[in-house]
């Protein structure tokens, strides 16, 4: 029974106040689900394939005088007549901001989809951020945390998701620096001019975005005849069409353009999109965003910020 104090709320607070408890209900067993695909997905993030300091190794090479003694491999020059030295794989952390969107129309889920784009979008989020930190890579959630480096950086997350009241339906982008990475995960659905206008400061700021458009098959297949009344879950706004069939053609053609628009932008900018539809597995997505993280993209991946 809603308390008296929600009912005297305006309609929009409510809505927010229904949305953070259903996200706190969604965030324990959506973390469980995010390490069960991470354990699905080849090991290694962002691998620098580089000599440097660090934990992993990656050659052996003969010893060249000059370099310190206390890198020879005893073990390994002793199988023959040289001296080798144990390199390891260069490692630098790098910062990489995270955020799903937890606006009304994620809570949409169709009878041909799993699960609801809002439980996919924090699946992959929570995905991510286990992924980098396994690594040692710094990890933020914008307006949330601030960006930092551990190996719980999954479960830290999800601590603090599950504990904000309330969460920006589209955060600030200004402040992300320069040779950062930021995976943003939505359906994107709102007017493509809009959408373009806040990602801007990114191209500006030099900072390589990586975005995953979640989707219900139900919006693309438009799978309604008949009289419909559709209804906008963040406005409330309501459309009833007598014979919703006239109208699929038109929606799709719609839909798609805002889709290749947005897919266009993401590629003058060298940025990678994916699209994740709901009723398929989110470790697909996954596997296309460790891609995209792992290309340098024309600056050094593990330039420290």
């Amino acid at each position: 029974m809603p308390r008296i104090g929600e009912l005297q709320a305006p309609a929009e607070a409510r809505e927010a106040l229904a949305r953070a408890r259903q996200r706190v209900a969604l965030v324990p067993d959506l973390l469980i689900e995010a390490r069960r695909i991470v354990n699905t997905v080849t090991a290694g993030w962002h691998g620098r394939r580089k000599r440097g300091i660090g934990e992993n190794f990656w050659q052996f090479r003969p010893y060249v005088d000059g370099e310190s003694v206390s890198r020879i491999d005893w073990r390994r020059s002793a199988r023959d007549d040289h001296t080798y030295i144990r390199d390891r794989e260069w490692e630098a952390a790098h910062t990489v901001w995270l955020w799903a969107d937890m606006s009304g129309s994620m809570l949409y889920k169709s009878t041909l989809a799993s699960v609801s784009k809002q439980a996919r979008a924090l699946v992959l989020a929570l995905a991510a951020a286990e992924l980098l930190s396994r690594s040692g890579e710094r990890i933020g959630w914008l307006c949330l945390t601030d960006p930092f480096s551990a190996r719980n950086g999954a479960e830290r997350i999800a601590s603090q998701l599950a504990h904000a009241s309330a969460l920006p339906d589209r955060p600030d982008l200004s402040g992300i620096r320069r040779f950062c990475d930021v995976v943003l995960i939505g359906d994107f659905l709102d007017p493509v001019e809009e959408t373009l206008a806040w990602l801007d400061v990114l191209s500006r700021n030099g900072v390589r975005a990586h975005l995953i458009e979640v989707a219900d098959p139900a919006e693309e297949t438009f799978p309604y005849a008949g009289r419909t009344e559709f209804t906008d879950p963040e406005s409330g706004d309501r459309l009833t069409a007598g014979r919703a069939e006239m109208l699929a053609a038109d929606y799709r053609h719609l839909y798609v353009a805002r889709r290749e628009e947005l897919a266009a932008h993401a590629k003058r900018h060298d940025w990678s999109f994916t699209v994740n539809h709901t009723d398929r597995p989110a470790s697909e997505a996954l596997v296309r965003l460790h891609a995209a993280l792992s290309t340098a993209g024309g600056y050094p991946m593990g330039a420290r910020i």
